[in-house]
């Protein structure tokens, strides 16, 4: 029996199916691009499927709120879940002690009726041994037999300890560093432990900085040496199975400086906080007291291709599901007065993309 063929018309273009990634929170996307979840089923949506590996993923923070914390959260627990390597840079005295503050997976009605069965039939094994048994759990995902991409986190329940201790996590402190060399030999050290991309991926890591310029470092006021050290990290995870996230407030620098640093990025994000007594702004939109910030979308990388990323929206409203999970959504604008059906934005968020 013959085999049946697709009819394509003479306008059609063939593109070969990507090929399907075994590896834990890895996707292959379009023109040979490797995809590494973010943690927030949402913003990989957004973004085409995820952030770039080998990518700078920059992100803003608002001075007002520590809304960007959310973001980084997800991030390095979506690596621990997947067993990725994840190397950790804050300026804290105790950078590991942050790591007992990243969420858990969210457990749904139905996994939860599983896991009740298969504790029934556990019931035979003494409980003293159960906390053995609890080290050598595997730390990744499934559902159905397959291993999930992203995962749903539930920011009030704290990650379980032996997905923690069961990963090569890394914690620098910025505050020991005296110059820039010594996370910058960190960094490098850390992606040389990863295996080079030559065709084929065993594994991808994860580099996470918080507040890169906050005021306590003792390099806070070296801006030319702080935008070379963002020029070397770019260019080592580029050629790495890595991505690398970083915040930093803005605020902090001059707009010349800024501007440079925000250029550099591959992928540029900005949280803004919302203000809980914002009368023009609860008028303009839907839905503003459930809101916690809004997330605004300035660049998206482009790999292997000279064709723009062209989004729906490049604002969205961070909001929590049932208090719980992180989820984005586009902003609604609220019913006005008057038949030409415009509304300004507050003066405070700046613009707004509906």
């Amino acid at each position: 029996m013959a085999s049946s063929k697709v009819r394509t018309s003479s306008f059609s273009r063939k593109v070969p199916a990507a090929p399907t990634s075994s590896i834990p929170g890895l996707k292959y996307g379009p023109n040979g691009t490797i995809f590494l979840s973010s943690g927030i089923p949402d913003l990989d949506k957004i973004l085409g499927g995820g952030f770039h590996l080998g990518s700078l993923v920059m992100i803003i923070e608002d001075t007002e709120a520590p809304h960007h914390m959310l973001l980084l959260r997800t991030f390095m627990s979506q690596g621990l879940i997947h067993n990725q390597p994840v190397l950790y840079a804050s300026p804290s005295k105790n950078p590991r002690a942050f790591l007992g503050t990243l969420p858990a997976t969210l457990v749904s009605k139905d996994d939860k009726s599983i896991k009740s069965d298969a504790e029934q039939k556990d019931l035979r094994i003494a409980w003293q041994y159960k906390k053995y048994l609890g080290e050598n759990k595997p730390p990744i995902e499934e559902r159905d037999g397959k291993v999930e991409y992203c995962n749903d986190f539930d920011l009030r329940k704290p990650i379980e300890k032996h997905l923690i201790a069961g990963n090569r996590v890394e914690c620098v402190s910025l505050l020991d560093c005296s110059s820039l060399t010594g996370i910058r030999d960190s960094c490098s050290k850390f992606l040389s432990q990863l295996p080079r991309y030559d065709g084929n991926i065993t594994s991808a890591g994860r580099i996470a900085i918080q507040s890169f310029c906050a005021p306590q470092c003792e390099y806070y006021d070296k801006e030319w040496d702080m935008l070379s050290f963002i020029r070397s990290i770019k260019s080592m995870v580029r050629s790495s199975n890595a991505v690398a996230f970083l915040t930093f407030p803005a605020s902090l620098l001059s707009q010349s400086v800024s501007k440079r640093w925000q250029h550099l990025a591959d992928t540029l994000l900005s949280i803004k906080a919302i203000p809980d007594e914002d009368k023009e702004l609860a008028t303009l939109l839907t839905g503003y007291q459930d809101m916690l910030g809004l997330l605004s979308i300035h660049k998206v990388a482009r790999f292997n291709t000279q064709v723009p990323v062209i989004l729906d929206a490049t604002t969205y409203s961070m909001k929590l599901q049932k208090r719980r999970s992180l989820v984005l959504e586009c902003l609604n604008q609220a019913p006005v007065d008057g038949a030409s059906g415009c509304s300004s934005s507050s003066k405070n968020t700046g613009t707004l993309d509906f």
